[in-house]
């Protein structure tokens, strides 16, 4: 069985890289074993970058991969974590193969297609079938508040279309709903949250309210 989550701020900040007390950190993750029934100390979780380096893991990596995005693994009981505060963060599986993924996808990493190319090294390393992949989008900074330069509106446009824009808004949520259609994910296998971090008044940290917010985490994991 694979299972996936979202954390809220009600669960406290999950970083180590904010400005937050280490041992604050530690609890808060020991809580989400807890909460959530999974072993955190098998949790696997990235030095984000906004790159596009994929890395797949097993029980021998080490806990916090560096300069990485995205984590692939087949490994029963090894929960996969990517945290944010209005980046998206994008839980990938197949149930099938067994095999999952958790993405860290911000404007940089959406621009490099880093949902669509860790599906690629699914199907290339674990022989993943895109009509047995399913993705969730969590919550994040949705197309209503994402205002970027002018400079950012020309490159989506030329890179993914003019649709993806509204005056200075642009919809990062559909750009990587494009591109994983683009790969062969059925329509129907694509869950996004409606839930914009920034303004829908709910309990995910946001960065653009807040630069000094702490963050919430996708988690994903195969029972």
């Amino acid at each position: 069985m694979i299972k996936q989550y979202f954390t809220t701020c009600r669960d406290g900040n999950i970083a180590y890289h904010v400005n937050d007390v280490e041992k604050a950190v530690d609890k808060n993750r020991f809580n989400l074993g807890t909460k959530y029934n999974i072993c955190t100390d098998s949790l696997k979780f990235m030095e984000q970058t906004h790159g596009c380096n994929i890395q797949v893991v097993n029980h021998n990596s080490k806990d916090c991969i560096k300069d990485c995005d995205a984590l692939i693994t087949s490994d029963s009981n090894l929960p996969l974590m990517v945290m944010v505060a209005d980046c998206i963060p994008i839980l990938i599986y197949d149930e099938k193969q067994k095999v999952i993924a958790a993405v860290h996808a911000g404007r940089n990493g959406t621009f490099l297609e880093i949902a669509k190319k860790t599906i690629s090294l699914m199907i290339e390393k674990f022989n993943c079938q895109t009509q047995d992949i399913k993705v969730t989008l969590g919550p994040s900074i949705q197309h209503c508040c994402y205002e970027v330069s002018l400079e950012l509106i020309e490159i989506v446009k030329t890179s993914f279309g003019e649709e993806f824009v509204n005056g200075r808004l642009i919809d990062l949520q559909e750009i990587n709903k494009k591109q994983l259609l683009d790969i062969g994910i059925k329509n129907e296998n694509i869950n996004i949250s409606s839930i914009c971090t920034k303004c829908s008044g709910q309990d995910y940290y946001s960065y653009r309210l807040d630069k000094k917010c702490g963050r919430f985490a996708g988690i994903i994991v195969i029972e």
